[in-house]
């Protein structure tokens, strides 16, 4: 059985209504980004993080790219492409990561990391939390990152489970204190070019992401990965398979390992809960709830999670980039399918997002910001997350069974 969404069959063909609603929003994503760009250097930079939000938005959506959704794929129908799609897109980032911070920092000399590369601490309870983190994906359906382009899709889960996010994070807040204290402020931060060297850690990292391919390929079964046809290509062809058809998996992993480190040259790391997170501090904080201090937590690599001082901050207009981008796609697609919410969607959305919340506070990341974006600097903090995600996926696989 194949469970890539139901996004794979042929959609209806969008009304005029549903055409005009997608101009106006690419309009208005490409209006931002051109004020944007007329602005100081803080203003331009916001403008870029617009831009890669809203292609970075369409390239989910264009090719269904969902961490959990892939490896449930895998798993449950025998179906690697949208694992291979997560491999390529770590290999491709990992090419261009290694060029970046190549150029930027010459010899990786012990002591010093590459500027806000994420790369964070190392512990049982980065391992913990990326746990749970994966099992919070498997109970809500998604990753942060799929819910919040299925946002734009009209999902009637993910509103609930990026608000069970939210106040994921503020539980998060509550015990960051003592995990920090009895176990974090010891954790070693690991990065793998002060030991290898960055060819030696390009090669690890290609080798490693090689072999889960082989993996992949391994777990496969015949036949659940039909090949798609290719009839010949036209105008009509062309357009129809871009704006219509489900983009190749592989495609679309590697243009998001593309746009990771277009985005690290030119704004800052790939990630998308650092928004969620500064809100959910920031109510925590006007509402007297959080500890008076929060001991090293703005001193780590991560998603930051400040107390919002201004309306717009770069992961902010990601974000609304990204789920604007998701929107419009959607909408030309025709996938754009809102219903009204089930209490099986509320109750897994809720519960999920308040473990993804709380697992990706006290991991400082998510699957995008600790896994694609760590794993591509060549931090060990980003493999960490992904084999102990993954278990919790699995884990929390069977209960998905029952709730779906």
């Amino acid at each position: 059985m194949t469970t890539l969404s139901p996004a794979s069959t042929t959609p209806d063909a969008p009304g005029a209504p549903a055409l005009l609603v997608a101009l106006a929003v690419a309009s208005l994503i490409v209006w931002g980004v051109l004020a944007l760009s007329g602005g100081d250097a803080a203003a331009r930079t916001l403008g870029l993080s617009l831009a890669l939000g809203a292609v970075f938005g369409v390239t989910l959506q264009r090719s269904r790219f969902c961490f959990f959704c892939h490896v449930r794929d895998l798993v449950e129908g025998g179906d690697p492409r949208g694992v291979l799609a997560i491999l390529a897109a770590l290999a491709v980032g990992v090419a261009g990561y290694a060029l970046v911070i190549g150029a930027w920092l010459p010899t990786p000399l012990p002591g010093r990391l590459p500027p806000d590369a994420h790369i964070g601490p190392v512990s049982y309870v980065l391992a913990g939390a990326a746990f749970v983190f994966g099992f919070g994906m498997a109970l809500s359906g998604s990753c942060i990152s799929a819910h919040l382009y299925r946002l734009g899709e009209g999902s009637p889960t993910a509103p609930f489970a990026l608000l069970g996010t939210a106040g994921g994070f503020g539980l998060g807040f509550l015990t960051w204190n003592p995990l920090f204290l009895s176990i974090i402020s010891e954790a070693p931060v690991i990065w793998l070019p002060h030991h290898l060297g960055y060819a030696g850690t390009f090669g690890l990292s290609l080798a490693v992401l090689a072999a889960l391919a082989v993996l992949a390929l391994a777990f496969a079964r015949q036949g659940a990965a039909p090949a798609e046809p290719s009839p010949p290509l036209g105008l009509r062809r062309a357009g129809h398979a871009l704006f219509v058809a489900r983009w190749p998996a592989l495609a679309g992993g590697a243009i998001v390992g593309v746009i990771s480190a277009a985005s690290y040259l030119r704004v800052g790391p790939l990630g998308v809960t650092a928004e969620i997170g500064s809100l959910a501090r920031s109510a925590a904080d006007r509402l007297h709830l959080l500890p008076e201090t929060l001991y090293g937590l703005d001193g780590f690599r991560g998603c930051a999670t400040a107390v919002k001082t201004a309306l717009w901050s770069k992961n902010g207009v990601f974000v609304l980039g990204l789920v604007g981008g998701s929107l419009a796609a959607a909408l030309v697609a025709g996938q754009f399918a809102p219903r009204r919410p089930r209490f099986s969607d509320v109750a897994s959305g809720l519960a999920g997002g308040l473990l993804m919340g709380w697992g990706g506070m006290t991991a400082l990341g998510c699957t995008v910001g600790v896994l694609l974006s760590g794993i591509h600097a060549g931090a060990v903090s980003g493999w960490v997350f992904l084999v102990a995600a993954f278990a919790g996926m699995l884990a929390g696989l069977p209960l998905r069974r029952r709730i779906a």
